[in-house]
Parts: structure tokens; C-alpha cells; sequence
């Protein structure tokens, strides 16, 4: 009975943001995870049970009370510091701290020596208490929020907290609430047991998703009885796996029914378009599905932060050199001692006390470890965040939308990017699909009305006025604060049943739904194609060689309008509206019949009894039939018989209306009123919304839709009911979707079938036997085949349609085994797909699509400066070669001047050869002058050889000398072994963005993942460490921010490394002047604060504010930002030299002041004061020569630490008498900063000590200046000289064959866009050229 619920065969998947690991378990353990008593399995029962044991059971469950916090009152102060001592930094300075409390080889006062610590872990701890008080606040609110639970005592649904809700407990909710824990649904009020849910709290996803109540669910009356139910249920231990869900319920009759996804409702989803709805709580609190998948914020280590780990390591190596020498000259200076009166005896050999001397060495030197500059990154990395929020530029107004930041510590690996793995669809497009042509039967028919419609809409754009964004903006607001069930769902019984009552609709107000603006719905019919389908109007189309195509027409938009998972919502429809009899829906199948209208596979006329004309009056007469309901005939006729009990014959043609355009009722009667027939489709994406907005272009509509049937209007047929029998849904092995119905007239199973022309056209086989069939079946293929040739070259997206008639004996056979696949619990998902399979093969092709996804605004702009910053940019797609290289051309990845190379093997000998073949042709073309470059682009099957051990390498070495490289036909385990391999192999900083749930796994495997949230829901938002809203984000996002972050971060690094070097060098020299001892010239409380609190602020405000070049120009000159990939600003060579400046100025610091005090009667902490003065002078002058960016806060910052500095030492030595015991600091630095000569020493050290840098930084400047520097100078320039120095940029640049800033030739003619440059500099752009972008 507790057997694992299922040994299924796993893959490594992503949702939601988080890797599930489901590869197959070793024989002999568990696939599932054991809750906390144990069990494989989760038992549920009703709450109201009167069985202790079972209770006992559902009392070990979580609670549905949430906590999200890591701390409590009493845990908050223990756990914080555990997890401080994580970091190895704050355990040094604790081990030296403590080591200071050991008299032997303590420095100064113990006291003093834990003050530094005791700051950085306060910091810290404010920091995480903060942090941990909002999550607190959101705990308190939601476990705060009320829902209707059944209550045994006064037994009725109460008002009860979330956080009260238990495993078992029944929870009735309404429309538009939200849903507190997983629940199995046991009721709905929908007749059909359907409830729709909006998943947008989850995944982002604002489609609404259909579940159903639990199957063969014992009938309760008007609404289920919580005191009778006595089910037991079985189901899988909690997981974060959003789309699976395992189980059985077992009735008191021992009768069981699988339970799957589709039943159960997950918390904090919202409950829409169904009035009430009842569940039973299977999962609650932190075992709900939502909350695994809660994993908050992501964590990466950059590679800047790698960098400072490896010179911490440095440093602690000079550290432990500097004590070793302190330790091994205090043993010789000992040993060598002649007169030892002024020493207290004492026995300790010069070893021992040199070994006592290098741990107290290792306390005065301490200050070389940078203790603050960990907390400070921290700091600068948050602030940094905050920025990038909240720049204008990167908010979305439609959308509402700004960037997330959701990975709080690789902000400056933005800025060293140097190669992009884009997504196509959705990531470079714009993912709103719209039917723009599509081929029938061999014949295509081009739709140029819609052509021009969508151009009109392109350029309505381009002038800002965007129809699509502003609906999407409606939808979503909309969305948010509905506050009343008011779109009601047109499932079918809400178009057919009885009113109770005659009361009027309430006013609603007008929604909006995905996937349905304007451009995506207005769909121009072809004229072509309306005039054959108006051909229908009249029985002479019978005599026509044609009635077999048009068949095959109506066929293609029957799939098309019923081949989805659409959900049907109406804004202003009432729930129930008057039934109409079946009779007139009766008498058009009787007409079929009766002047036997053709079948599908024959073109022989049919043999009527009356005239055309009498034919059609009586077929259009009867109108537009709203609805059908059962007949009330005692003695209906049986669908899909004759009269006499003969078979019809297969799903055949049904009747158009005289005219598409026409009246709806032929002529007779009113006309409809406007708006009375409006629906929203609810598509769960924009292929489906696109295809059906199509169908219903052409008059072919769905209607409604329920868990049983299909609401179909048919021109000149009105509504018809469709019985769905299966939906076999879209998944990535197979690359398409079915759906199985019965024909409403013919009573015959009908698949249709809808994927990938790759897949589709392989399935569509002739039925053997069909010779005649077979020749026209292999013409359609073939024309259909030339013309998805076109659609791609044309970069539209390509889908094919199909069906298949099955006799009866073939589909009972295939239900059984689907059924036992349904019902199976384990290998559920493999014994569908088998079935699956087994359907989708002889297919009939119908025809194919061509749906057009337009470009993102400004996408090939941000590509073109991408790749003059030097960063390469793939793209990874799932499309045709044909649409990909389209793609390529319409973003500039792909140039005119480009060679393209392609790969397409079907071995993996053939695969070697070629990559060999194509890597000789690159080195030909390189070692040739005026190549451009060359673009490979390569399948997804030749893909799967080239990542092969032995073949990856010559792959890799071919694409890195590729300009640009192109994979299509590719999966997503594709996308992220090609992101690894690059990322590996070539040890590069890699990007990847995407879209979709397809994209997560190479977002994941990138150093930075980039998330974009558009139409296909948040899962790569939720994967990401950063998410952004467009494509054309991204440019700004590296080009600027990401070389701010860096050049920000790695110079404040560097500063930090220098002036504690700086500063503990003249600690050191010190040395050589007290044998040794580990004295020290200053007072331990300036020792202690001079790196943690006098020089701490200037360098946060270095990180945060410098800014070497303004982001307008960074945007201009992208290349730039070459400067970040090669880590120019902190290299190994940066950080030694930086050690050298700091040991030289560390020099001058001390021994201008000894020079200047030899021979006087100053004590050790009078000549420590100028020292310490100068060097606090040196350290904050040295950021003023460094810095880019000097403004009023810069001043007052460096100023302010001066004034401090001079103001605590002034004060201490006028208050303090035993603050620094043994010492006596009384009076020192007043003494001091009375007499000329301290002045004087501290300006001569000063200027002596900055000089070289100074007259280093004049000399490079002037000679050899970077071009960081150049573009800088510019930025100060008025208009006119900034136009003529661009002009000037670009003419030597152009010429350059240096390394640098090298403008390519066939860049030379790249327009300033109008909205970048002000006024003055427009009528510069014919001289500026080619740099700016």
C-alpha cells in the first residue's frame, strides 16, 4: 500500500524557475520523496472523520501558515551570527580578536581589537533584520487573508484566516477569490464540473486554465455535503513539480478513479468565471506547490568577486611574508643585544619571542585584510540595484513594467558580457502572432488586404501609437482589479439552457483578453477564398471539379477553430439565455442526406430530386440558428444515421452562408445587434489565439466550450455542438497537438491535428489502397511544401494542419489502450505520448499556415551595438532554417556582406567533414583582405553531432571565428549544452535571454540570465537574474549600467587594496626602528578607526557615483565597452602595480616625517601624528586624482572624513588621559597642530607622495590617451565642437589597424537615430558617420 507512487523515467526539467531532477531511480529505491513520518505517500481524508488514527494523520501535515522569515526573536542574534561565520573574513578577525585577549602576544588594548568586528557584523545584522521585517509584514498579511471554511461544529462555511486552513478541511470559495492551499476540486457550479482559474500569481500566465471536478464523483445535489464524503485519498508527497499531480480517490464502494493535474487547484491561483467552487485541502502552507517553488532571491558569485578572492589571498600571503620578517628580526635583534638594562629580565629564548611576535605582528598588521571592504561591495552592489530599477528608460508604460533585479551580487558582470544566446520568438519578436497567409489543398492564398492591414498598423506604431501594448495594458489592469464575476464563461450549457428567469444582464464593463488587440483579431479575408466558399451558396458548386478543395477548406477552418485549448468568455453575455430546438439543425442533416451531399474522399455529384434553386431556398431559409438542444421528439433520429438506419458517410461538407459579408440571416429578419456576438478567446498562446481569430475571419467561430463538447458556428449551419472525445495536448517530443471529436452529422471520429510542418508532413501519409487519394495527397504535399518554403523565407512562422478519419474497430482498440494510459498512475506521461503517437499517423494534410511575428522595436539597433561592442550574439530557435536566417537578415545579425555558411548533415562522419570543410573556408577568408565575416548557421540535428566529445571542438574553434552564429530547429537541452560548451571551453562571460519556459535551462547555465516578461507567462522571469520587459533593455542594461557596475566596483576594489596596504607599510617601517617589537607610533584608537571609520565613506561614494563617461555616449560609441570584457579596469598587472604606488607613497609617508623630526625631542606618538595626518591626506587626494566624476557630495564627503579625522584625534588628545594605556596621548596632536613644521611635513609627504601618479596619469593622458578618456573630453564639449570632434573620432578610427576602437568599413553608413542627439547636433548626422547608434 505504500509502495512509491511512481518509478517514472526522468529528465532533467525547468519549471517555474527551479531544476526538477526526475531521471529514473536505481532499482530497488524510491522516486518519491518520504514526508516527515516516512511515508511515500500522502492519505487524505475528510477533517470531519470520526477515526483517531487518521486524524493523527492529517494533524502530522503542515499547517497552512506560511513563514518566510529566517529568524525569531530569540534565534535572531545565534542563527545571524552562525551564518556570519560562514564568511572566512569574519572569522579571522574574530581568531584575532580573541588572540588579543591572550596577554603574551597582545598588541594593545583587547577592547579596542574587537571593536571592528563587532561594527561589521552590526552592519550585517541591521541589513538581514531589515530584510527579515518585510518578509515578516508579507507573512502577517497573507496568513491574515479570509476564506469560507466548513466548520464541524456549527456546520456551515465560516470566515477563517488562511493560516487556519488544515490538510482535509473543505474550503468553498467564489469567483474571484483567491485560493489559500492545493485543493482537489469536489464541486463546481458549472453543470459540466469546470472551473477556471487565472494562474497569474503563479507563473504570470493571464489566460485562464480549465480544471474539473474529480471524475465519477458520486452526484451531491445543488452543492456537495461535506458530512458525506467519505472518500479516502491517495496521493503523491509534496514536490514543487507545477504540472504533475498523482493520486487516486477511493469511494466507500472501493472503487477507485485517478486523480491528475487537471483537478487540483493550486494556492494563489485565482478562481474566474465560475460562481462557487468546493475543494478539499490536500496540500497546505510550505508543502503547497507554490511555495516549493519559492526559492526568493538568486545567489551567483561574479567574476570581479572570484578576482578579490584571489588577491585576498595575495594579501594574506604579504601579510603572513611582513610578520615572518617582523618575527625573524626581533629573534636576530635580541640575540644581538649587548646591554639588556632597559629589558625586564625574563627567560623566553629570541625564538620563542619571535614566534610571540609574529602572532602580534599578525594583530598590528590586521588592517591589511580589507575587514570593511566585504560589507562596502554589499552596500555598493545594493545602491547599484537601485539605480538600474529605477532608470526611466527601462520602464514599460503599456505593460506597467519595470526591471527586476532578482540576483543581488553579479551587477558587474553586466559589464563584461562577451557572449549573448538570444531566443527568437517572443525575446527578439514580438510573440503577438497574426494569421497573415495560408495554403489549402495545394492552392495559396496570399491575404494581401491583411498584408497592408499589418503594414498600416506597423507604421500607427512607428508614430506611437501602438494598438497592441495599450490592449495588452488593459488587460492586465483590468485583470488586477476585477472585483466582480463579470465575463462569463460560454461553456456550452450557458449558450443552450432554459433561463430560470427572465432577469436582465448586469451591466459589465468591457475586458480584455491575451492574445487579442486589434492586429491580432481584424483579420482581411482573402477574396479569393471568400468567393469559393460563397461557391458553397449554391448547389451547381456540386457539378465542379472544385467540391473536393472545398471540402478540404472547410476542413482547414473546422481545425482551426476546434484545435486548441481556448478558453471562450463573453463580456456582456448573461449566464443563461433561451434554448432553441435541434428540429432546425434535423432538417439541414436531413438535406444532407437527402440530396446526398458528397462525402470528403469522392468527387462524384450527388443525385438531386429538386432544382438548385429550391435547393438552396430551403437549405438558407430557416436563418441563423442561435443554439441546439436535444430534440424533444419522442423518436429523434440517431446521429449520423439515415432514416432507415443506414451510416452516413464521413464528416462532410457544411453549408456556407450566401455570402461571408452578408446578412447572418440570409436576408430575412433583423440583422444582429451590434456586439452581441463578441468574444473573448482566453488562448494559452498566441499561435492558438492567432489560428482561431483566423477560423472566425471566415465565419467559422468557436463559441463555447465545456468538458465535454464544442460550440462551433458554422456559416449558413449556425451553432453547432461538437463532442470532444480527447485533447491530446502539445508537447516537445512530439511537436504538435489532436483533438478528437464526433462529427455532429456523420457520428464519425474525426482527429484533426495541428504541429511543426517537420513533423507533419512526415505523418501525412495516404491510406493504403487510396491510389486516387495518393495522387492527390502527394500534389498537396508537395505544393504545400514550396510554399512553406516561401512562408519561411518570408520569416513567417509555419504550422500545418491535418486529419484523420477513424473507423470505429480502429478507435475502440486505440481507446482502450489510451484509457489504461489515463488511468495509470505510473509511467503516466510515457504511456500517453505512446497512444498519442499511435493516433497521429496517416494523416490527410489539410493545408498550412504562415502567421507573422514582427520584430521588437529597435532590436536590430541594439544587436548592431552589441556587436561593435564586441560582444557575439547567437541566436537559438526552435524555427525553420528558412525563418531563422530571415530573422538573422531583418535584425542585422546577419549582413549583406556577410558569408553565410550553413551545416546540415545527416551523419555524424558527413558532420566532421563539413565542420572541417567550413573552418578551412573561414581561415581562407580571414587571411584575405575586405572580408566582412561569415555567419554559420546550423540545424538542430546537425547540432546534436557537433556537441559530441569528439566533435565539439571542431565546432567550437569554427563558430568562434564565425561573426555570428545561428542555430535552429534546436530544443532547449540543445540551447543550454551549446551555452555550457562556449561558456566552458572558451572561458567567456556568457548572456542568455529568453522568454519562455523552453528558454530557462540555458538562462540557468548563463553566468547572466536575463528573463523577458512578455507573452509566454513568468517562467524565464522567475529563472533570471534580471528581467526586463524588451529586447532593446538590453543595450542600455550592459552598455551602460553594466560598464558603470564594473568600472564602479573593480576601481573601488582596487582603492580599498591600497590605501590599507598603503597605511600598513608604515606600520611595518615602523618596525625597523623598535627592534622589532610590535610597537606602533599612534594610539591604538586611531589604528583601529583610521580604515573603518576616516577613510570608509569616500570609497562607498566612489563605487556608488563615479562615472567615467555619460550613458548617452556610452550608448553612442558602444565600443567602449570593450574595455569591461577585458577586465582593463582590474587586472592581476592593476593590482600589483597598485601595490607598488602604495609602497612607494607608504615610503614617502614615513620617512619624510623622520628626516624631519630626527634629532628632536619628539616622543613616538608626536612623531606618529604628521604621519598619520599625511597619510589620511595622501589616501584621500589619491581618490580625487582617480576619480572620474567630482561633484558637491564628493567634496563634501572627502572633506567631511578630513575634518573628522583631525577633530576625533583634536579631541581625544585633549579629554583622554588612560583611553590607549600603556601610552599617554594627552595633549600629542594638540601640541602638534599648534607648530608650522607639523603643516609643513604634511604638505611636502603629500605632494611628494602623489607626484609620480599625478605626472603618470598628465603624461598618459596627453601621449596615449584611452578612449574612455576621449569619449569623456567630448562629453564636455559645446554642440559644435562635440559634432566636429565625432567627425574627427570617426575618420581615425576608421583608418586605425590598431587595437582599440576599430570601426568597420561596411559600418560607414549607419544613421543617428533622431531621438538620441539634441537639437544642435541633427544637422550634424551626415558628417558625424557611422559611430553613433
Amino acid at each position: 500500500m505504500w509502495a512509491c507512487f511512481s518509478p517514472l523515467t526522468k529528465q532533467n526539467m525547468i519549471r517555474g524557475g527551479v531544476m526538477y531532477s526526475l531521471e529514473r531511480p536505481v532499482q530497488g529505491q524510491s522516486s518519491c520523496p518520504k514526508d516527515r513520518l516516512g511515508r511515500k505517500r500522502r492519505t487524505v481524508v475528510s477533517s470531519l472523520t470520526e477515526d483517531e488514527e487518521l486524524t493523527e494523520i492529517l494533524k502530522s501535515y503542515s499547517s497552512n501558515k506560511v513563514t518566510t522569515t529566517k529568524y525569531s526573536f530569540l534565534s535572531f542574534i545565534p542563527k545571524n551570527l552562525f551564518e556570519q561565520l560562514h564568511r572566512f573574513a569574519n572569522i579571522y578577525f574574530i581568531f584575532l580578536a580573541a588572540l588579543n585577549f591572550v596577554p603574551v602576544v597582545n598588541a594593545f588594548q583587547p577592547e579596542i581589537s574587537i571593536i571592528p568586528i563587532l561594527l561589521v557584523l552590526a552592519v550585517t545584522a541591521v541589513k538581514d533584520l531589515w530584510e527579515d521585517y518585510r518578509k515578516h509584514k508579507s507573512d502577517k498579511f497573507i496568513n491574515g487573508l479570509v476564506c469560507e471554511i466548513y466548520s464541524r461544529k456549527r456546520q456551515m462555511y465560516v470566515d477563517q484566516r488562511w493560516q487556519d486552513v488544515h490538510v482535509g478541511d473543505f474550503v468553498r470559495l467564489s469567483c474571484n477569490e483567491i485560493i489559500p492551499a492545493d485543493m482537489l476540486l469536489l464541486y463546481s457550479s458549472d453543470p459540466h464540473g469546470v472551473c477556471y482559474i487565472e494562474t497569474a500569481n503563479l507563473d504570470g500566465e493571464t489566460n485562464l486554465k480549465q480544471r474539473q471536478v474529480v471524475r465519477d464523483l458520486p452526484r451531491q445535489g445543488s452543492e456537495l455535503t461535506p458530512e458525506n464524503f467519505h472518500s479516502r485519498i491517495e496521493c503523491e508527497n509534496p514536490n514543487n513539480d507545477l504540472s504533475r499531480f498523482r493520486g487516486f480517490m477511493e469511494y466507500p464502494s472501493k472503487a477507485r478513479v485517478g486523480l491528475h493535474n487537471n483537478n487540483l487547484l493550486l494556492r494563489s491561483c485565482t478562481i474566474r468565471n465560475t460562481e462557487t467552487v468546493i475543494g478539499i485541502v490536500v496540500y497546505a502552507g510550505h508543502e503547497t506547490k507554490a511555495m516549493k517553488n519559492n526559492n526568493g532571491p538568486r545567489y551567483k558569485r561574479s567574476k570581479l568577486e572570484r578576482r578579490l578572492n584571489v588577491d585576498v589571498l595575495w594579501s594574506v600571503v604579504l601579510l603572513v611574508i611582513m610578520c615572518l620578517t617582523a618575527a625573524i628580526g626581533h629573534g636576530l635583534w635580541l640575540r644581538n643585544l649587548k646591554d639588556t638594562s632597559f629589558l625586564i629580565p625574563d627567560t623566553t629564548s629570541p625564538a620563542l619571542s619571535g614566534f610571540y611576535l609574529f602572532w602580534t605582528m599578525i594583530i598590528v598588521l590586521q588592517v591589511l585584510i580589507p575587514i570593511s571592504l566585504y560589507v562596502s561591495i554589499e552596500i555598493v552592489k545594493l545602491c547599484q540595484i537601485f539605480f538600474i530599477q529605477n532608470d526611466v528608460d527601462f520602464y514599460n508604460e503599456y505593460m506597467d513594467s519595470r526591471i527586476q533585479c532578482r540576483a543581488l551580487n553579479i551587477t558587474e558582470d553586466l559589464g563584461q558580457i562577451q557572449y549573448v544566446f538570444s531566443d527568437k520568438t517572443g525575446t527578439l519578436t514580438e510573440n503577438k502572432m497574426v494569421f497573415r497567409r495560408c495554403t489549402i489543398a495545394g492552392v495559396e492564398y496570399p491575404h494581401e488586404e491583411n498584408a497592408r492591414r499589418l503594414e498600416v498598423y506597423k507604421e500607427d506604431e512607428a508614430m506611437g501609437c501602438s494598438h497592441t501594448l495599450k490592449s495588452r495594458a488593459s488587460a492586465k489592469s483590468l485583470s488586477c482589479k476585477s472585483l466582480s464575476c463579470n465575463r462569463s464563461s460560454v461553456s456550452l450549457h450557458t449558450l443552450t439552457g432554459h433561463s430560470e428567469g427572465e432577469e436582465s444582464p448586469s451591466p459589465t464593463l468591457p475586458q480584455h483578453s491575451a492574445f487579442s488587440s486589434p492586429m491580432e483579431k481584424d483579420i482581411v479575408p482573402d477574396p479569393f477564398l471568400v468567393q469559393k466558399l460563397n461557391c458553397l451558396s449554391s448547389p451547381l458548386f456540386l457539378l465542379r471539379d472544385a467540391s473536393m478543395e472545398l471540402t478540404y477548406i472547410v476542413d482547414f477552418f473546422m481545425a482551426l477553430a476546434i484545435c486548441n485549448t481556448v478558453v471562450v468568455s463573453s463580456p456582456n453575455q448573461p449566464r443563461h439565455v433561451s434554448r432553441t430546438p435541434l428540429k432546425s439543425l434535423e432538417d439541414i442533416k436531413m438535406l444532407f442526406q437527402r440530396f446526398g451531399l458528397p462525402r470528403f474522399s469522392t468527387l462524384s455529384p450527388p443525385h438531386t430530386t429538386e432544382s438548385p434553386r429550391s435547393f438552396t431556398r430551403r437549405l438558407f431559409s430557416r436563418g441563423k440558428a442561435a443554439s441546439f438542444t436535444p430534440s424533444p421528439s419522442p423518436t429523434p433520429t440517431k446521429l449520423g444515421t439515415e432514416p432507415d438506419g443506414e451510416p452516413n458517410l464521413e464528416a462532410s461538407i457544411l453549408s456556407i452562408k450566401p455570402g461571408l459579408d452578408g446578412n447572418s440571416n440570409g436576408g430575412e429578419g433583423p440583422p444582429s445587434e451590434p456586439g452581441a456576438d463578441e468574444l473573448i478567446y482566453e488562448a494559452e498562446s498566441p499561435d492558438e489565439a492567432a489560428l482561431v481569430h483566423a477560423a472566425r475571419a471566415y465565419r467559422c467561430t468557436l463559441q463555447g466550450r465545456s468538458l465535454e463538447r464544442l460550440l462551433v458556428e458554422l456559416p449558413g449551419m449556425g451553432s453547432l455542438a461538437v463532442r470532444l472525445l480527447h485533447i491530446l495536448p502539445f508537447d516537445s517530443t512530439r511537436k504538435r497537438m489532436s483533438v478528437v471529436v464526433r462529427h455532429p452529422l456523420t457520428n464519425q471520429v474525426v482527429v484533426y491535428t495541428k504541429g511543426a510542418d517537420s513533423v507533419i508532413m512526415d505523418l501525412a501519409e495516404s491510406p493504403k489502397g487510396a491510389e486516387q487519394s495518393d495522387g492527390r495527397q502527394g500534389h498537396i504535399r508537395e505544393q504545400t511544401q514550396k510554399h512553406l518554403d516561401n512562408y519561411a523565407r518570408e520569416g513567417l512562422r509555419t504550422l500545418c494542419i491535418a486529419k484523420k478519419v477513424q473507423t470505429s474497430t480502429e478507435y475502440d482498440i486505440w481507446l482502450k489502450r489510451h484509457a489504461f494510459a489515463e488511468t495509470s498512475i505510473e509511467n503516466r506521461e510515457e504511456l500517453l505520448l505512446e497512444s498519442a503517437q499511435r493516433l497521429e499517423t496517416n494523416l490527410t494534410l489539410l493545408g498550412a499556415t504562415g502567421i507573422v511575428d514582427r520584430l521588437q522595436e529597435e532590436v536590430p539597433e541594439t544587436i548592431e551595438a552589441l556587436q561593435r561592442a564586441g560582444v557575439k550574439v547567437w541566436v537559438l530557435t526552435g524555427d525553420k532554417q528558412e525563418t531563422a536566417i530571415n530573422i538573422a537578415c531583418a535584425c542585422k545579425l546577419l549582413r549583406t556582406t556577410d558569408q553565410l555558411l550553413t551545416a546540415n548533415c545527416d551523419s555524424k562522419e558527413a558532420c566532421k567533414a563539413l565542420l572541417l570543410e567550413l573552418r578551412t573556408e573561414v581561415e581562407r577568408g580571414e587571411a584575405a583582405e575586405g572580408t566582412s565575416g561569415f555567419t554559420l548557421v546550423v540545424d538542430g540535428h546537425t547540432l546534436d553531432f557537433a556537441l559530441q566529445e569528439d566533435l565539439k571542438g571542431d565546432f567550437l574553434e569554427l563558430s568562434r571565428r564565425c561573426r555570428a552564429v545561428v542555430c535552429c530547429r534546436s530544443t532547449p537541452l540543445q540551447k543550454s549544452h551549446v551555452v555550457q560548451l562556449v561558456r566552458d571551453q572558451l572561458r567567456v562571460m556568457t548572456l542568455a535571454i529568453g522568454d519562455g519556459a523552453n528558454d530557462v535551462s540555458m538562462i540557468q547555465v548563463a553566468d547572466v540570465g536575463i528573463g523577458i516578461s512578455g507573452q509566454e507567462g513568468m517562467q524565464a522571469v522567475m529563472s533570471s537574474d534580471f528581467a526586463i520587459s524588451r529586447f532593446k533593455h538590453l543595450r542600455k542594461l550592459l552598455l551602460v549600467h553594466g560598464h558603470w557596475c564594473y568600472t564602479r566596483l573593480a576601481n573601488m576594489i582596487l582603492y580599498f587594496f591600497y590605501k590599507n596596504v598603503m597605511y600598513v607599510n608604515l606600520l611595518f617601517w615602523y618596525q625597523f626602528f623598535c627592534g622589532f617589537s610590535g610597537s606602533v607610533m599612534t594610539n591604538s584608537w586611531v589604528l583601529i578607526f583610521f580604515n573603518l571609520l576616516f577613510t570608509s565613506a569616500p570609497p562607498l561614494l566612489y563605487g556608488i557615483l563615479d562615472k567615467d563617461v555619460s550613458a548617452d555616449t556610452l550608448i553612442k560609441l558602444p565600443e567602449l565597452y570593450k574595455s569591461g570584457q577585458n577586465s582593463k579596469a582590474y587586472l592581476p598587472s592593476t593590482f600589483w602595480l597598485t601595490m607598488l604606488d602604495a609602497l612607494y607613497q607608504s615610503l614617502v609617508c614615513f620617512f619624510i616625517p623622520y628626516f624631519a623630526y630626527a634629532g628632536s625631542d619628539a616622543d613616538m606618538l608626536s612623531f606618529g601624528s604628521p604621519i598619520n595626518a599625511s597619510a589620511l591626506l595622501i589616501i584621500l587626494l589619491h581618490q580625487v586624482i582617480e576619480s572620474r566624476t567630482l561633484t558637491w557630495l564628493h567634496v563634501l564627503v572627502l572633506v567631511g572624513s578630513a575634518l573628522f579625522y583631525f577633530s576625533f584625534t583634536l579631541v581625544f588628545s585633549v579629554v583622554c588621559v588612560t583611553c590607549s594605556p600603556p601610552t599617554n596621548p594627552l595633549g600629542v596632536d594638540k601640541l602638534q597642530m599648534s607648530q608650522p613644521l607639523f603643516y609643513g611635513v604634511c604638505a611636502l609627504t603629500t605632494v611628494l607622495a602623489l607626484l609620480p601618479r599625478f605626472l603618470f596619469h598628465a603624461l598618459r593622458n596627453s601621449i596615449s590617451p584611452s578612449d574612455t578618456l576621449k569619449a569623456a573630453l567630448m562629453d564636455q564639449l559645446n554642440p559644435d565642437n562635440y559634432c566636429r570632434r565625432m567627425q574627427h573620432w570617426n575618420q581615425t578610427q576608421a583608418q586605425s589597424k590598431a587595437r582599440g576602437l576599430i570601426i568597420n568599413v561596411e559600418d560607414l553608413d549607419i544613421k543617428i537615430p533622431d531621438f538620441i542627439l539634441p537639437k544642435e547636433l541633427k544637422e550634424c548626422r551626415a558628417a558625424t558617420g557611422s559611430v553613433l547608434s
